[in-house]
């Protein structure tokens, strides 16, 4: 394991056990385990997520993937399909995809909420396609960063559901006690706007 997932790992534990109600601290801490290849240890801080707040649809996503990797794959099953159901009533139209998606792959069909996997609109002049809630909405004006990440953002994700970010990043910032100044929190920040916009 990488010396800075260690790290990010010890810090959002601290972060988790100071506050036991901070679902993005056990939200990160879970997602930091699994990339650091302990899925064994990221599944109970993704169920604790799941606890504090049920209608977080991306934590139903990197849970199932915790548990594909710690081979538990009929448990795999049903997150997914928790996951479809939340995020099918929430509109988070892309995670509901990608999950319906992985269930097709371990044989599983939903098809109640596949028939609802509508192929794309067209895209007129200042809309797009938007990642996250997988509607053609009215784009943004301008790019929220003049860095190629802003590009990409205004490129593929709707003025609404950017409103909805700026809101969910202050909760993330204030949550986490993320000084922006520092490259490792902001590094936190960008993971945790990328996931929430449905941008790999």
């Amino acid at each position: 394991m990488a010396v800075d997932t260690k790290a990010r790992i010890e810090q959002f534990k601290f972060m988790a056990e100071a506050n036991p109600k901070d679902e993005l601290a056990f939200f990160s801490l879970g997602r930091a385990y699994l990339e650091g290849g302990d899925a064994a240890n990221a599944i109970p801080a993704l169920q604790k997520v799941i606890e504090l707040n049920p209608k977080m649809s991306k934590a139903y996503q990197i849970l199932a993937s915790a548990q594909t990797a710690a081979a538990k794959q009929l448990e795999a099953i049903e997150t997914l399909k928790a996951g479809v159901k939340v995020a099918h009533e929430r509109g988070d139209m892309m995670p509901r995809n990608d999950m319906l998606k992985t269930l097709k792959e371990h044989g599983v069909l939903m098809p109640e909420y596949e028939a609802a996997m509508k192929p794309a609109e067209p895209v007129g002049e200042g809309e797009v396609h938007c990642k996250r809630c997988g509607l053609v909405k009215p784009k943004m004006a301008r790019q929220p960063f003049s860095h190629a990440t802003g590009k990409v953002i205004q490129d593929n994700v709707c003025a609404d559901c950017w409103r909805e970010w700026i809101a969910m990043g202050t909760k993330v910032i204030n949550e986490l006690r993320l000084p922006l100044n520092d490259p490792q929190a902001q590094k936190v920040f960008d993971q945790h706007m990328m996931e929430f916009l449905n941008l790999k």
